[in-house]
């Protein structure tokens, strides 16, 4: 574990506000793993992963209760690295849809439409939500 960081410190490093790291916290998506002397709260550094595993998961849709279900199941870090593979190839697939001709554009750009449904309905699935 490295040092503990504040809430100020954790926040750049994940590129997010200090009131987003609050926010999650009083959602209890982020726990604290101690209080300093001054009773400001501290944070492991894995945190920042967390913080990444949750704006992805936002950014496909899935509600802040579900993530936080989520999170707290069993299976909270296959599906972290699942989440991350998936972004990476969804970005190579978009920066190939860049680069490439319009007729390929179109197409590539359809199927990185069609991959984020695709996540977005299987995360709803593992999540008990009903798709729709």
């Amino acid at each position: 574990m490295g040092e503990l960081m504040r809430i100020g410190e954790i926040a750049s490093a994940a590129g997010v506000s200090p009131r987003t790291v609050d926010y999650y916290t009083s959602l209890h998506l982020l726990t604290p793993a101690e209080r300093s002397p001054g009773n400001f709260r501290l944070y492991d550094p894995s945190i920042v992963e967390r913080i990444t595993t949750i704006r992805q998961l936002e950014s496909h849709g899935v509600p802040l209760d579900d993530i936080a279900r989520a999170l707290h199941s069993p299976h909270a870090q296959d599906l972290t690295t699942l989440l991350a593979r998936l972004d990476a190839d969804l970005h190579t697939l978009q920066e190939t849809a860049e680069t490439a001709g319009p007729d390929t554009y179109r197409l590539l750009t359809a199927a990185a439409a069609r991959a984020h449904s695709l996540i977005t309905t299987a995360l709803e699935i593992a999540l008990g939500i009903t798709p729709g």
